[in-house]
């Protein structure tokens, strides 16, 4: 079974940064697309960012500017490097790993999640 596993979460001041990473257990990212979500207590879990296998970007208004992600097909990880932190970027943040193929889905991964806490 593919397995995706955050890591980089922690504790961290507002405007300070942190950079997440989510490696896979095997080559996949060449394939489809890879995704960062987050899910704050009592809210659905939202899309930050997400990345295309041809590297097309795609952010939520609300990371756009502060936070990037990339990929590292080589490493099999993908990457979200957040700066300026804002303590409403608090939340467990979630890798996603999917590929559609004529309608069907092929895969859809998710990892563990790993808490980002951002304090005032």
């Amino acid at each position: 079974q593919l397995q995706l596993v955050e890591s980089g979460g922690g504790l961290v001041q507002a405007g300070g940064s942190l950079r997440l990473s989510c490696a896979s257990s095997r080559s996949i990212f060449s394939s489809g697309d890879m995704g960062w979500y987050h899910q704050a207590p009592g809210k659905q879990r939202e899309l930050v960012a997400a990345i295309t296998r041809g590297g097309t970007t795609n952010y939520a208004d609300s990371v756009k500017g502060r936070f990037t992600i990339s990929r590292d097909n080589a490493k099999n990880t993908v990457y979200l490097q957040m700066n300026s932190l804002k303590p409403e970027d608090t939340a467990v943040y979630y890798c996603n790993a999917k590929l559609e193929f004529m309608g069907a889905t092929v895969y859809d991964y998710w990892g563990q999640g790993t808490q980002v806490t951002v304090s005032s």
